[in-house]
């Protein structure tokens, strides 16, 4: 292992010289003597002309293989710890590796099934539609008519990648140890998001159950349609779903000849990115023109969900804050945001951020509206977080590149579109949604079986005291239970009080809210009223204030043994 884990360094190394990449290595303190070697070799002296160093990086990349051009297309998306230059030559990266035979995409078929081809298809295209660094593609037909794209996980690709990720691991802890930024940038963890996300890849089963979820978030919508699984016919090497049919979104010709009006289009792109990323917290996160197609009615379809994305409440909640912010062009919302989510150290003083935000931004909004980049936004934030240190939240990666592809996608398909407008009504729809009373409902009963199941706690507790003081056990450990339980006593009378005024509290507004009517009648009448026009946030107020009682006499009860 450590032989191999060399020679595939040596290989490095050698690609790295012939790409007269010494200049990027030798960043790391480390590596400054390496670099003195270097130039002292006699054919290193002589005069040549070089390319640009962006361009030298990508071509070296791709000819280190497929993990290092999808190492490299992440990082395209991290404007944050790449120079521009660098960062849009990345962008031309393509995941484009020859097929493998299609004879052997047979063999791991039976293989994976112990079947016979002719048992499991009735039709079987042995050419490949499609090949990437991790699988390809095969269209075909099941017995029972059904047209299907078969997926096949490349063989032996399993080791390929965890012997390129070990070396990218010991690049990132080498970073992280001797370059200058490597403590804020956190290359570990930007390379663990990465690893994270190529080894979800490699198990079919797990795409597969990515679509079913997407397929499910969008039931029932006209915006994007996702393809049914076939799980008979799916596993870890294999994964076979409905065929799509359509146009290539990269096909503005094809589009066009269809009649589709493509600024709807465009729009109907960021409602389903949005929706996505801030309705569900699950989005596709590898939206390349490759992978979605469009039908002659102007419906997405998608394909390809190895590279999924994920968004906590608190993180979609503070990315919805700095949105709006920049939106209103309320820089001190965005400082805030930032000093909330714990994105800046918690000593940063808001208004020297705040002044930061808005040097580098006033110019930007000096443009017309339409005109104004999010991926240039981002690029001029993230510049002047530096200054703050400002530490990379890699949870965010996924979502910066799909956002950035997105945006170029949209203005792709309709120059004019105006990505804010569109985008500002939803996120303000959505953040009242979140601090409105329905939010408040939804949290009652999400946190509601969790609080109930620990009532309990305080009569087990005392039960165990019991038991102890019975059994001898040791005179400072029974003072410390009865001191912790004096405690818990403390808490339970403060919970009792909480819930009992809260509950008062809650019932009392539900009375008013439900005694009210247009027309001014008396309370009882009013009453009536409103339960025959159904006042649903009254009766919620009003149940929550109950369950708050209940809550206060269940404290009340002593506990049985």
């Amino acid at each position: 292992m450590i032989l191999s884990r060399a020679r595939r360094l040596l290989k490095i190394s050698h690609i790295a010289m012939r790409h007269d990449l010494d200049d990027f290595v030798t960043t790391l303190h480390i590596f400054r003597v390496y670099r003195l070697c270097i130039r002292l070799l006699p054919w290193r002296w002589l005069p040549k002309d070089k390319k640009p160093r962006a361009v030298r990086l990508r071509e070296a990349l791709e000819e280190l293989g497929p993990i290092f051009v999808k190492f490299g297309q992440m990082l395209s998306t991290r404007p944050d710890l790449l120079p521009a230059d660098i960062a849009n030559e990345l962008t031309s990266l393509q995941d484009a590796v020859p097929p493998f035979s299609g004879k052997l995409a047979i063999e791991v078929i039976e293989t994976s099934f112990k079947d016979k081809l002719e048992n499991i298809f009735s039709e079987f295209d042995i050419n490949p539609v499609a090949s990437a660094s991790v699988a390809q593609v095969h269209f075909a037909k099941l017995h029972d008519g059904s047209e299907v794209a078969v997926k096949v996980l490349r063989p032996g690709i399993e080791p390929v990648i965890e012997r390129d990720l070990k070396l990218l691991y010991t690049l990132a802890q080498l970073a992280n140890k001797y370059w200058q930024d490597g403590k804020r940038l956190r290359p570990v963890e930007v390379a663990d998001e990465f690893a994270h996300t190529i080894r979800n890849e490699l198990d079919l089963m797990r795409e597969g159950a990515n679509a079913s979820q997407l397929k499910a978030n969008f039931a029932g919508s006209s915006l994007l349609y996702v393809p049914e699984i076939y799980w008979d016919f799916t596993n870890t090497d294999v994964l076979v779903m409905e065929r799509i049919h359509g146009i290539p979104i990269g096909d503005l010709d094809a589009l066009n000849a269809a009649g589709i009006d493509l600024g709807k289009l465009a729009r109907d792109g960021v409602e389903i990115f949005f929706t996505q990323a801030f309705r569900d917290g699950f989005f596709h996160a590898d939206m390349h023109p490759g992978n979605i197609f469009v039908t002659a009615d102007g419906e997405y379809r998608a394909v390809d969900f190895g590279i999924m994305g994920s968004l906590g409440e608190k993180d979609k909640r503070y990315l919805a804050e700095n949105f709006l912010g920049f939106f209103n062009r309320d820089y001190r919302a965005v400082a805030e945001a930032h000093l909330r989510a714990g994105w800046v150290p918690a000593d940063t003083k808001a208004e020297e951020f705040e002044a930061a935000i808005r040097s580098v931004c006033e110019p930007i909004f000096a443009k017309p509206i339409k005109d104004i980049s999010f991926g240039k936004l981002l690029l001029r934030l993230f510049q002047t977080a530096r200054q703050f240190n400002m530490e990379i939240q890699p949870q965010l990666v996924l979502l910066q590149k799909t956002m950035f592809q997105i945006e170029g996608l949209g203005r792709q398909l309709y120059p004019e579109l105006d990505l804010w407008v569109t985008a500002k009504p939803y996120l303000e729809k959505w953040m009242h949604e979140q601090l409105g009373p329905k939010a408040l409902v939804r949290a009652l009963r999400r946190e509601m079986p969790r609080l109930w199941q620990q009532l309990p706690e305080m009569p087990r507790l005392i039960h165990d005291f019991l038991q102890d003081q019975g059994s001898g056990r040791d005179i400072s450990e029974l003072k410390q239970l009865h001191n912790r339980l004096e405690q818990l006593q403390q808490r339970q009378i403060r919970q009792k009080n909480l819930f009992i005024g809260a509950g008062i509290g809650l019932i009392i507004i539900a009375a008013v809210l439900l005694g009210i009517n247009s027309q001014g009648e008396t309370f009882l009448p009013g009453l009536f009223h409103t339960l025959q026009i159904r006042q649903g946030i009254g009766w919620g107020i009003g149940i929550s204030g109950i369950f708050s009682l209940t809550f206060a006499m269940a404290l009340s009860k002593p506990g049985k043994k």
